[in-house]
């Protein structure tokens, strides 16, 4: 089975339309560095999502670079600052799509968004 994990900063506010743009760009962004024979079975499976909450900007540099570790492929989303954040905020990272296990090296212990 594959997943791709969607981490949110919890530490920022946005609403709940900027939490819903911010996790669509990160998970198309996603797909432009996945490697294309796992997208296609993700697809297949269905295109399983879990969005989970990181504390901080710290937390998210962290997963990335533990992404980097595992050979999982990630896409940072940097806000642009045209509505509700200051430009440069880093809101979101998408992991994956990947197989399950693997992912869950990273992200398994991290709490679902609430």
């Amino acid at each position: 089975m594959y997943k791709m994990i969607i981490v949110i900063r919890s530490d920022i506010e946005m609403s709940v339309g900027k939490i819903a743009a911010q996790s669509s760009h990160a998970a198309v962004s996603a797909l432009d560095t996945a490697d294309k024979k796992i997208v296609s079975a993700w697809k297949k499976e269905g295109q399983k999502k879990v969005v989970v909450q990181a504390r901080n900007e710290k937390d998210l540099f962290e997963l990335k670079a533990k992404c980097g570790k595992h050979k999982v492929s990630c896409s940072l989303v940097i806000d642009a600052g045209l509505t509700e954040l200051i430009p440069g905020t880093a809101t979101a990272l998408a992991i994956g799509p990947e197989k399950e296990e693997k992912i869950n090296k990273i992200t398994g212990s991290m709490p679902l968004l609430k």
